[in-house]
């Protein structure tokens, strides 16, 4: 075989890199076909190998041979930018399909090129919009939930909390307090598997729930646990049940500020039961409320997060017991998380 080209070796690892890692079809192409000429294959096998015309080839050989792997590689002028992709960029980002009058709650290129087309008279294709789509930098991904209402008096509340904890003297505790539920049927999540070949997780088909209320305490990162009965929902019972572990498990502490979310559960003023303990408590357990729809603002959060990636994803428990016993296990042999403090380390306005 002819050799047409001839390659140092540090040509041939650029062209290997280019070959393997270029993000442009293009210039995987000519890589691929410079070093198949290199190689000593001939025009005929290159072409019907990667399925390119004579006069591919020739235009990449002829550039090598004149500038090497830099007039190959060279970036071409820019392309022209429609002025309409800076349009259709702010319909998708910043108004909803109905705004322009469609059924349907997430835009397509289809829906856009049919705006353009009859109320603009633009011809374009879905395949030219999202083209013009991906040159402004935008990807067709899931988005984050989040929750929408904020609570007004939000900065007001964190305030609070931050002098709280700010000034809490030695002989006081404070935990952030909230519940999570395990089930019997997994949580699906990643997981390695053989390419090609999708891996199944069992479920138990009739599924179980349990119910656990939680804190962390603020100085040390310590976890205090409470199971609730088998059936038992997010009432008032295991809020004041978990308060009752919290006194045991802080006793050395002569007051114990448990900060929690809004429920009604957690509400003297909604509940009797509630009520009642915290009457009947009122100079050991002192309750104090986050702000409206702000779990990032709970540190606990993060341990139930921790708690679904290493337990309840994926797991095959067969049964509530075994999965509590995981659970409670994997919390045992973690007594101590880290708290995310980034929320209360800002300054609290006097």
């Amino acid at each position: 075989m002819t050799v047409s080209i001839s390659l140092r070796s540090d040509e041939r690892n650029a062209l290997l890199r280019h070959y393997r890692h270029a993000t442009r079809p293009g210039w995987r192409l000519r890589a691929h076909v410079l070093l198949l000429l290199a190689d000593g294959w001939t025009w005929a096998t290159i072409a019907a190998l990667l399925y390119t015309s004579s006069s591919t080839i020739a235009r990449w050989q002829a550039r090598f041979l004149e500038g090497g792997l830099a007039a190959v590689f060279e970036a071409g002028p820019p392309r022209r930018c429609s002025p309409w992709v800076a349009v259709i960029v702010r319909w998708v980002l910043e108004l909803a399909p109905a705004d322009k009058g469609f059924a349907r709650s997430r835009w397509s290129c289809e829906a856009v090129a049919l705006v353009l087309a009859e109320d603009h008279r633009v011809q374009a294709s879905p395949e030219t919009v999202r083209r013009w789509l991906r040159s402004a930098g935008l990807v067709w991904r899931r988005p984050r939930p989040a929750l929408r209402p904020k609570d007004p008096d939000r900065e007001a509340k964190l305030d609070a909390l931050r002098r709280l904890l700010r000034r809490l003297p030695a002989d006081e505790a404070a935990v952030f307090m909230d519940e999570v539920e395990v089930n019997t049927n997994p949580k699906v999540g990643c997981m390695w598997m053989r390419k090609g070949q999708q891996a199944v997780v069992e479920t138990p088909g009739t599924n179980e729930k349990r119910l656990l209320a939680g804190s962390i305490h603020w100085r040390t990162g310590r976890v205090v646990l409470t199971e609730g009965r088998p059936g038992q929902r997010r009432d008032a019972a295991l809020f004041c049940a978990h308060l009752d572990d919290l006194r045991r498990a802080f006793r050395r502490y002569r007051v114990i500020h448990v900060i929690c979310d809004n429920a009604k559960t957690h509400k003297p003023e909604q509940s009797l039961l509630v009520r009642a303990y915290l009457k009947e408590w009122e100079r050991r357990v002192k309750v104090h409320y986050l702000p409206a729809y702000a779990p990032e603002c709970n540190p606990i959060e993060r341990v139930w997060w921790r708690l679904h990636e290493a337990v309840t994803r994926n797991h095959r428990c067969a049964s509530m017991d075994e999965l509590l016993e995981l659970t409670f296990d994997w919390l045992q042999q973690r007594r101590f998380f880290r708290v995310d403090r980034q929320v209360y380390q800002q300054p609290a306005k006097e």
